[in-house]
C-alpha cells in the first residue's frame, strides 16, 4: 500500500521576529527625527482631547485639528483649538523661557500659560519688600528691563497685556499705608505698569487688576505657600480675553 505523503507542515512563525526588529527601528528613526520644540500647544491640546476618550466606551468623537462646519455655528477661539492661538503660544513661551532661563532657575520667575494666555508669574518677595508697592530695582531692574523688550517685540505686536496683583491671606498692618490687600495687590500692579512704560512699553496695551488674597495658588498656612501667592503676573492675552 502506497504511503500517504506527508501534510504539508505549517509555516515556522520566525519570520515575526524580523519584522517586529524593523517596525522597532523605524519607530526609533521617527522619534529621533521629531522636533518637540516645533509643537503647537493648540495642537497638542486638541490631540490629547480627542484621544481621551478612546477605550472609554462612551467616546463620541474626536476634535479636529482645523476648522470645520462647526465654526459656522458660532464657536470661538476659546471653544475650538487655533492653529494660529497654538503657534502663537508656542513662539512667545519659548521666547520667554530663553529669556528668563537664570530666573526660571531661581524662582524669582515663572512661566506658565492657561485660557488667559501666556502669563509670567513675578515672585513678590523679589520684587517688593513686604507691605510695601516700591520695586527692589537694584534686583529686579534687569529683569523688568528684558520683559520690556519681549513686550515690545515684533512677534507680539498688536498684543494686550494685563499686570495682576496678589497677596497671602495675612491681614496688612492697621498702622500701615493700605487700608486691605485689594489696595496693596493693586498698588504693586500699577508700580510694575508705571516701570514698563516707562521702558517704552505703550500704555494703552495694558490692563490693571489687583486680585489681594482672592486667587491663591498655593496655600497660605505655610510661608512657603504664602510666598508663592504674594505675586505679581504679567499676562500676554489671548485674542479670547482681550
Amino acid at each position: 500500500m502506497a504511503r500517504k505523503k506527508k501534510e504539508a507542515e505549517a509555516p515556522k512563525g520566525d519570520w515575526i521576529v524580523t519584522y517586529s526588529d524593523m517596525v522597532t527601528l523605524l519607530l526609533c528613526f521617527f522619534v529621533a527625527l521629531f522636533d518637540a520644540s516645533d509643537v503647537d500647544p493648540g495642537q497638542m491640546s486638541a490631540l490629547i482631547s480627542a484621544l481621551s476618550n478612546i477605550g472609554m466606551g462612551n467616546a463620541s468623537g474626536g476634535i479636529t485639528l482645523s476648522e470645520g462646519k462647526s465654526v459656522e455655528l458660532g464657536n470661538t477661539i476659546n471653544t475650538l483649538p487655533s492653529m494660529d492661538r497654538g503657534r502663537f503660544l508656542g513662539q512667545a513661551l519659548r521666547r520667554a523661557m530663553s529669556l528668563f532661563s537664570p530666573e526660571l532657575k531661581s524662582n524669582k520667575v515663572r512661566i506658565t500659560h492657561d485660557e488667559r494666555g501666556l502669563v509670567i508669574n513675578l515672585a513678590s518677595d523679589a520684587f517688593f519688600a513686604p507691605a510695601s508697592d516700591r520695586i527692589n530695582i537694584e534686583e529686579t531692574r534687569d529683569i523688568l528691563i528684558r520683559l520690556a523688550g519681549l513686550l515690545n517685540s515684533e512677534e507680539l505686536r498688536g498684543r494686550k497685556f494685563r499686570i495682576e496683583g496678589h497677596t497671602d491671606a495675612v491681614p496688612v498692618d492697621p498702622d500701615g499705608p493700605w487700608k486691605s490687600n485689594w489696595e496693596l495687590s493693586t498698588a504693586r500692579s500699577i508700580a510694575v505698569l508705571h516701570y514698563l512704560t516707562d521702558l517704552g512699553v505703550e500704555e494703552k496695551r495694558f490692563q490693571v487688576a489687583g486680585f489681594a488674597d482672592t486667587m491663591p495658588i498655593s496655600k497660605n498656612d505655610t510661608p512657603e505657600g504664602r510666598a508663592y501667592n504674594r505675586r505679581v503676573d504679567i499676562i500676554i492675552l489671548d485674542d479670547g480675553h482681550l
